[in-house]
């Protein structure tokens, strides 16, 4: 194999432990091999950017396993050029698995060019991304004790889904605080919590919170409305946060929002998720396979072969 990099370096990351290998040297001879481990707190991985920095290393590989890469890569990332990996393009011969070798072995690919590195996006992207996988997370809990809200209120015979369409408009929060407060609810007491544009009348409405409520539904209520709304709290936060990172990105979010199907929601989450610079991406096809929208290719014997498309990122 042809070398292609004269100063470069693998790294086997662990938990604890960062295995390193450096090979340095001419490109048309035999490179020097050395290898040494780190432990991975920020003391270690100090002593490692310091170590590769004094063999005058350019280039260092590591695989994207877990998220043991994270800080490794937050640490070397301005000093180095670094390449991510991705574990199932670069396995070893079997039968030859240790630390030093998994080293050594992704040195020699990197000094090779054999790597095709997985795309990471800058630091400030990377946050973003954070933030609305995030996001996405405590929608899915709010959802979740939505639901159960709806099965405590079927369980006490409250028909309130029967009467509106979101019992957490502003009528149904009003309704569902009287009944948790254990407050009895008369017709003319709806008149002050039903909103005008109310479809039902009063009456279906005094009809259908007419149920068999005891203490125990009261307290499941309250169990879940307080959980509820101290996520709702946490995702309007989250919006903030949101908005003030993509401050630099306004004119991307503004292109992205005239796709129709696009809000500024989903723009957020397009450009978490890929970045901006679409440089990254050698062109349209290899982004498409990136985001696992085409399948590969098996052809043998001049026979082409069906291949199962693979998964890409849902979000």
């Amino acid at each position: 194999m042809e070398a292609m990099i004269k100063r470069c370096a693998g790294l086997d990351v662990h938990q604890e432990t960062v295995v390193a290998c450096a090979l340095t040297g001419e490109l048309d001879k035999k490179p020097v091999k050395t290898i040494e481990t780190f432990p991975t707190t920020t003391i270690g991985l100090l002593a490692l950017s310091d170590w590769l920095s004094k063999l005058e290393v350019t280039d260092a590989v590591m695989e994207s396993t877990g998220v043991y890469w994270k800080p490794v890569w937050n640490i070397l990332e301005d000093n180095f050029n670094l390449v991510l990996a991705n574990a199932r393009h670069v396995k070893n011969v079997p039968g030859r698995k240790t630390d030093v070798k998994d080293a050594e072995w992704l040195a020699k690919l990197l000094r090779c060019g054999l790597i095709e590195g997985n795309f990471v996006p800058p630091e400030d992207i990377r946050d973003l991304r954070d933030l609305t996988r995030y996001r996405k997370k405590l929608i899915h809990l709010r959802t979740s004790e939505r639901n159960r809200v709806h099965k405590i209120l079927q369980d006490a015979n409250i028909k309130l889904t029967s009467v509106f369409s979101d019992i957490f408009g502003v009528s149904g929060r009003r309704i569902l605080e009287a009944i948790m407060n254990g407050e009895k609810i008369e017709t003319l007491d709806l008149q002050s919590m039903v909103d005008y544009r109310s479809r039902a009348s009063l009456e279906e409405i005094a009809q259908a919170i007419n149920g068999r409520i005891r203490r125990h539904h009261r307290d499941m209520l309250r169990y879940h409305w307080d959980h509820m709304t101290y996520l709702e709290k946490s995702i309007e936060e989250l919006e903030v946060q949101i908005d003030t990172v993509l401050i630099p990105y306004r004119k991307e979010v503004e292109l992205l929002d005239t796709i129709p199907g696009v809000n500024q929601k989903a723009a957020a989450t397009f450009i978490a998720e890929m970045g901006v610079d679409m440089s990254v991406f050698k062109s349209s096809k290899h982004f498409a396979s990136w985001g696992g929208l085409c399948p590969g290719n098996y052809e043998s014997a001049g026979k082409k072969k069906l291949v199962k498309q693979q998964k890409g990122i849902r979000r």
